[in-house]
């Protein structure tokens, strides 16, 4: 699927302020509602100090208000720093802006600062994730529910019978089989092709039919461009800066398909493929098999400097596709 992605980060050395930013964000979303991209992806994390997208549901609400048909996933929501209840009276009137269209990719969280945050035990975090899975099942419902000895009832009731559609995000056999335990599907944050085999003998052995299993390939961020050298050049400090300060947030055995590990210098980064600069005609063999993954705002790109790939896109690739 051709999709956008934003986690609206912005180095210190960043011209863009964060207004001008998250407008671009929404901007951008009516474009891709317009030219019908597959979707956006919004990502979630607390207290960095590149302002990483805190409030994601925030944001898909606002997107959600702006557009028609885009599909729009957090990916991940880190499920555990949320209460519940509050957390699903939020999703339901997101759910209901968008009438149907927001999908949520959970995750448990990796990264102490944030536990520490929000006064939470990090090694409590797989338990809170379990609980607050089955609490939003619950609660989605719109009916009388018992928690934790407490009857509660979230109105009004999703526009999406049950909820919106949640699946676990992760990496490693232990989190695709938490997925099928937990009676939901699996986002695999890397192309590990054996999470799948994983992901279905776990469901098989539970009798659980309703899963999915989601692998990526290794794409991060495409630019189009008339002159790739030229337009490096602009691109490579903030391709690098954004390799190197999220690489540096992963912890022992953690992995990702847009993670660049040891990436020392702008060639480290060209070479890795998870950041490319296309032509028209490499973006448009890309295209046609729905793996075209943007991510205009990369690292406190400029808008001005975002929207002349999204041009030739929209002009010249997409009219091909």
């Amino acid at each position: 699927m051709n999709m956008l992605r934003f986690d609206l980060r912005l180095p210190d050395f960043s011209s863009v302020t964060r207004a001008d930013q998250y407008h671009a964000c929404l901007d951008m979303c009516r474009w891709a509602d317009r030219v019908g991209m597959s979707g956006v992806i919004l990502s979630e994390h607390h207290g960095a100090p590149d302002g990483y997208l805190p409030s994601p549901m925030i944001m898909a609400s606002a997107i959600a208000a702006t557009t028609t048909r885009l599909p729009i996933s957090i990916s991940a929501m880190l499920l555990p720093m949320h209460d519940p209840v509050r957390l699903a009276e939020q999703i339901v009137v997101a759910d209901h802006l968008a009438r149907g269209r927001i999908m949520l990719i959970l995750g448990t969280g990796y990264r102490q600062e944030e536990f520490d945050m929000m006064d939470m035990k990090f090694s409590d975090r797989l338990e809170v994730l379990e609980h607050h899975v089955a609490a939003l099942k619950k609660l989605f419902t719109g009916e009388h529910v018992e928690i934790d000895g407490r009857r509660l009832r979230v109105t009004p009731a999703p526009f999406s019978p049950g909820g919106p559609m949640m699946m676990l995000g992760g990496s490693g056999e232990k989190a695709a089989r938490l997925a099928a335990r937990l009676g939901i599907g699996f986002a695999a944050a890397d192309s590990n092709p054996m999470i799948a085999d994983w992901y279905n003998d776990e469901c098989a052995k539970l009798g659980f039919t309703g899963g999915f299993v989601a692998v990526p390939e290794k794409l991060g961020f495409i630019h189009v461009s008339d002159d790739p050298e030229r337009d490096w050049d602009i691109i490579g400090r903030h391709a690098l800066w954004d390799a190197q300060s999220y690489a540096a947030w992963q912890r022992p055995r953690q992995s990702s398909a847009v993670t660049v590990k040891g990436a020392l210098t702008i060639d480290d980064i060209r070479q890795s493929g998870v950041y490319r600069v296309l032509t028209v005609d490499e973006a448009i063999v890309l295209a046609k098999t729905g793996r075209l993954l943007l991510h205009p705002l990369m690292g406190g790109m400029t808008p001005e400097f975002a929207w002349e790939s999204l041009e030739r896109i929209e002009h010249r690739v997409l009219t091909a596709v």
